[in-house]
């Protein structure tokens, strides 16, 4: 099934299922999962005005590839913003919990564009690709086009930890706009920052994610480029906190990015 026709169907439906084609070891792909509940909240927003500001995803529990039920309600509608939470269940028990503020845009005597200018990454052809090697790399890594522009690959036994480079979905998804749902998708296909680190393969999850939306940009088509550079701000006891930022192809900002990652090694 392609990620647009299962978009649509958390869009429209409460009970979806979703192939192991978006597997992540024994859990369903983190990205997709917060996709899918971004796609069934955007239906309650009712207000076009209203565009996303900032959104909370916890992974409870680990989501398993096939059936799934999302349930959703509005928190509270007001002039300005409408906070919704969806909450992915399975066999009765919620997996993973969404709450999303989507907001109108007002006039503020305050504007501050900030210093997020875009890094300066050699142009896609000249980068070096992360490749989908089965039984090594994720099942959901199929989907995607991800290419190293600075740092280093996982599990290389590096001294710092952080990264960055370009992503987009494969062409062969077929994915003709990138909508909100697929952001979210998109913002979260690399590995963990503190990959680089570990000096064997070993488990990394994320345990929650915030992602604020500075912007969307109009009709981005399904195959852009995008880019995406985190650093860690800490790690210990078995947990690491990091911050990314993901901007598009022009280098506007689009989305902050905060993770709490589980640590396994």
């Amino acid at each position: 099934m392609q990620l647009d026709q299962l978009l649509a169907n958390a869009a429209q439906q409460q009970d979806i299922i979703v192939p192991e084609t978006w597997g992540q070891g024994r859990a369903l792909f983190g990205g997709l999962v917060a996709g899918l509940m971004v796609a069934h909240a955007e239906q309650l927003v009712n207000d076009s005005a209203k565009v996303l500001r900032s959104a909370f995803v916890s992974f409870i529990g680990p989501v398993a590839p096939g059936t799934a039920s999302l349930k959703a309600q509005v928190l509270r509608t007001g002039k300005s913003v409408t906070s919704i939470q969806v909450q992915l269940l399975q066999e009765g028990q919620v997996q993973s919990v969404l709450v999303a503020s989507f907001g109108t845009g007002r006039e503020s005597m305050i504007d501050l564009p900030g210093s997020h200018a875009a890094p300066v990454f050699k142009a896609p052809e000249h980068c070096q690709p992360l490749p989908f090697i089965p039984g090594m790399t994720p099942e959901f890594f199929q989907h995607f086009d991800a290419l190293w522009a600075e740092g280093q690959m996982p599990f290389t036994g590096s001294k710092q930890p952080d990264f960055g480079g370009w992503m987009r979905l494969k062409p062969t998804e077929q994915v003709a706009n990138i909508n909100l749902p697929h952001l979210f998708v998109l913002g979260d296909m690399w590995p963990p920052a503190v990959l680089p680190m570990y000096n064997r393969v070993a488990p990394a999850s994320s345990l929650s994610w915030n992602l604020e939306l500075i912007q969307l940009p109009a009709q981005a088509s399904g195959d852009s480029w995008w880019q995406y550079q985190v650093k860690t701000e800490f790690a210990g006891d078995g947990y690491a906190y990091t911050q990314a930022k993901i901007w598009d192809a022009q280098g506007r900002l689009v989305a902050l990015s905060r993770q709490t990652v589980t640590v396994f090694i």
